[in-house]
């Protein structure tokens, strides 16, 4: 497999081939590398081109970047790495096995990366840090000059408030007027940078109410903050999961959430970039889930994550796949009586699983975003039965004008029987596939399971179960009978 990087080092008078890196296989040497490998570290050596190498090795997949360095000699191999910026440094690191990472890490690499992450907000400085092996990342940790900072994010879980949340924000008391606040707000701008909500405070610095941006600038002059802000405020706790935090955003249509601890105290807020990163994690998160593969699966993953996160899902659906066929075995009288059905089994099954598919996609959206409402449910589940059954209906109607169609062609025995079997029996089960993926989420959430983790395996192999049997009681109602 060829690296996603299809670019070229610039031709020169040394006469250089284009850099495309091939993936080798095992880390096992290939030979159309060994070309590639001599100009990088000519290239190194004599220190020319640097900028092209690097614009050039941006483009490589870090695992790429990871096998060449391996291939270099070490100390080519520190220079070269040291010349990268932060990305995709931080990935080649990540994908490095332990013992080269001790190799490469030497001092002046370390400063080096302190220096990148010293420069940056804490909450920024963490996210990135998170990125890092964890016996890297404290390393650096205690390079940083704000390390009390981040080590207070880091006694909270990964996808909790108190580890995404900026601890930059302006919070006066409520005794405080509107013009001293605008003054403040002025004074904190180049330190915040982005002002959306000002917190106000009680005597003793517990949160009791916020003010917009909007409205302080609005409010008359020399009223208070008490007289203007809004006592009616949401905030959650440092170890309020982040999904948790996005839904509770939605539905209050809040720009940022403010996050205190246990004695009422403001401790930081969730800003709207923090959100925006939240939602597009989720949202591969549960595609990952509905997929049948774990919500921590990366591309640059290795061989034995790979299988530790597929596997289990895989042996969930070999097992339902096992029970759907022993249930199919069960009628095997049916099928020597009248081997046509067989035919008709993947088109049952496909349907249902389609329409199961299709309405659990819909359920794990609508509780991900909030608008799932509690008193709404059982309105929703009527509406997907009664849509359930006009479009299995409608596919039942043209499954069995095929079949008589069919009869024309090829002799098939008694069609008009078999065309009703076989409708009535992709009706009933599209049916049931939609009720039970618009129901299983909801109850799993209910339970506090992930309702993305209905979909995928569960579902397909629940439906097949159950299609299975209404396709052959249907079969030996109306056409075996």
């Amino acid at each position: 497999m060829s690296s996603a990087s299809s670019s070229a080092a610039p031709a020169d008078s040394l006469g250089l081939v284009p850099l495309a890196w091939h993936r080798e296989p095992d880390n096992e040497p290939l030979a159309e590398n060994e070309a590639v490998l001599r100009a990088i570290r000519h290239m190194v050596k004599e220190g020319q081109h640097r900028s092209e190498l690097v614009e050039l090795l941006k483009l490589w997949d870090p695992i790429d970047v990871m096998q060449m360095l391996v291939r270099l000699r070490l100390k080519q191999a520190r220079k070269l790495f040291q010349w990268l910026p932060a990305n995709p440094s931080i990935k080649v690191i990540a994908a490095l096995r332990p013992e080269f990472r001790s190799l490469l890490m030497e001092e002046s690499t370390l400063e080096q990366f302190r220096d990148i992450l010293a420069a940056l907000d804490p909450e920024d400085a963490t996210e990135m840090l998170n990125g890092f092996p964890d016996d890297i990342a404290e390393e650096l940790a205690q390079r940083l000059p704000d390390i009390e900072d981040i080590a207070y994010r880091a006694a909270f879980a990964d996808d909790s408030a108190g580890r995404i949340m900026a601890r930059k924000f302006v919070a006066l008391p409520q005794s405080c007027t509107v013009d001293d606040a605008v003054a403040q707000i002025r004074a904190e701008a180049e330190r915040i940078r982005k002002v959306f909500t000002l917190y106000v405070l009680d005597d003793e610095g517990r949160l009791v109410g916020s003010v917009e941006l909007g409205r302080l600038l609005l409010a008359p002059e020399g009223a208070t903050l008490q007289n203007v802000m809004s006592s009616d405020f949401i905030a959650v706790t440092p170890e309020t999961d982040q999904e948790d935090v996005l839904r509770l955003a939605r539905k209050r249509d809040m720009r940022t959430v403010p996050v205190m601890d246990a004695a009422g105290h403001l401790v930081g807020r969730v800003t709207p970039k923090q959100l925006t990163r939240i939602a597009a994690e989720e949202a591969s998160e549960d595609l990952l889930l509905m997929s049948g593969v774990s919500g921590e699966s990366k591309t640059n993953d290795s061989v034995w994550r790979i299988v530790r996160g597929r596997l289990p899902w895989l042996l969930a659906g070999l097992i339902g796949a096992t029970v759907a066929a022993s249930v199919v075995g069960s009628f095997e009288d049916q099928l020597a009586r009248a081997a046509i059905l067989a035919a008709f089994i993947p088109v049952t099954m496909s349907m249902a699983g389609n329409a199961g598919l299709q309405a659990s996609a819909v359920a794990v959206q609508g509780i991900a975003s909030g608008t799932l409402w509690s008193g709404d449910i059982g309105f929703r589940l009527l509406r997907e039965l009664g849509a359930a059954l006009i479009n299995g209906l409608i596919a039942a109607v043209i499954l069995a004008c095929l079949t008589i169609a069919a009869s024309l062609v090829i002799p098939i025995h008694a069609p008009y029987n078999l065309a009703l079997a076989t409708s009535m029996s992709l009706l009933c089960v599209t049916t049931i596939a939609a009720m039970v993926g618009a129901t299983i989420p909801i109850a799993l959430d209910k339970l506090g399971v992930d309702p993305a983790m209905a979909t995928g395996v569960f579902i397909t192999s629940s439906n097949d179960v159950l299609g299975v049997l209404v396709f052959f009681g249907m079969a030996t109602a109306f056409y075996l009978g």
